[in-house]
């Protein structure tokens, strides 16, 4: 609970610093007479704070946040179902760790928004295109870190399990994998974050009819100018993202830790 109200204290001083900053307490007596920056420049948190409110209650932020959330996790699905066996195999397999697991190490050091002009060149202005960089921004994370799970998990685990019997295959799926379960999770959430960042790059270049996400929103405050629409979109791609975490994520990545007696208390 104090951690809680220490972050939730923390946030509130800096909305508060944003609004003096920028002229919103003048009415208190809190902040110089002047406004530090132009409005125009940065917008008081009331501004935003409106916006956010008004496309809140009309449905068209929630309208674009669920068009941006199907995409995001149709995606990140495909992402997984590659990333975990392929990473399995380079684990498993030299051959595999050399080429796939270079090309992976490499593809993952590549910044999301590369992938934009690409996909739109082979899949056009179209649904496709957001999905396969967010696949791209999937699944070489996941790849890796199913790999190095694996070839974390201590030896000792699969020789016990041959010496009972076991095949080669039923310890590689009953045994190896569960133990490497929870550097696995670190990867899918590593990979939730890039899917993000890749999707959010996506919607700001690929326009498709019919289908306007968070990307295209920000994508039009820039264009028509309107910094608080910017702010307020950006304020909605770091709440889903701190939600994803704080929610799935990091309650999972520690119950497996704590399973596993890989936690550091």
């Amino acid at each position: 609970m104090k951690r809680v109200l220490t972050t939730f204290l923390f946030f509130v001083l800096l909305i508060l610093l944003w609004a003096a900053l920028t002229g919103d307490l003048q009415w208190l007596g809190i902040g110089p007479e002047e406004p530090v920056w132009n409005p125009y420049v940065l917008p008081p948190p009331g501004v935003v704070g409106h916006y956010l409110w008004d496309n809140i209650i009309n449905f068209k932020i929630l309208n674009a946040m669920g068009v941006t959330l199907q995409r995001l996790l149709i995606g990140y699905a495909i992402g997984l179902v590659l990333g975990v066996p392929l990473g399995m195999l380079s684990a498993r397999f030299r051959s595999v760790s050399d080429t796939l697991g270079m090309l992976a190490l490499g593809l993952q050091a590549l910044p999301s928004v590369c992938w934009v002009p690409l996909a739109c060149i082979w899949f056009g202005q179209s649904e496709a295109a957001l999905l396969f960089v967010v696949i791209m921004g999937t699944l070489w994370s996941v790849l890796l870190s199913t790999q190095n799970g694996m070839k974390n998990v201590p030896p000792i685990y699969a020789r016990a399990a041959r010496t009972m019997g076991s095949s080669p295959l039923h310890t590689l799926i009953f045994v190896t994998l569960p133990a490497s379960a929870p550097f696995v999770v670190s990867g899918m959430k590593q990979g939730w974050a890039f899917a993000w960042r890749s999707l959010m790059a996506a919607e700001i270049y690929v326009s498709v009819v019919g289908g306007f996400g968070i990307g295209q929103y920000l994508h039009f405050g820039r264009e028509l100018q309107r910094m608080y629409q910017v702010i307020g979109i950006m304020f909605i791609i770091i709440l889903v993202g701190l939600l994803a975490d704080k929610l799935l994520f990091s309650p999972v990545e520690s119950w497996l830790h704590r399973r596993w007696g890989t936690d550091k208390e």
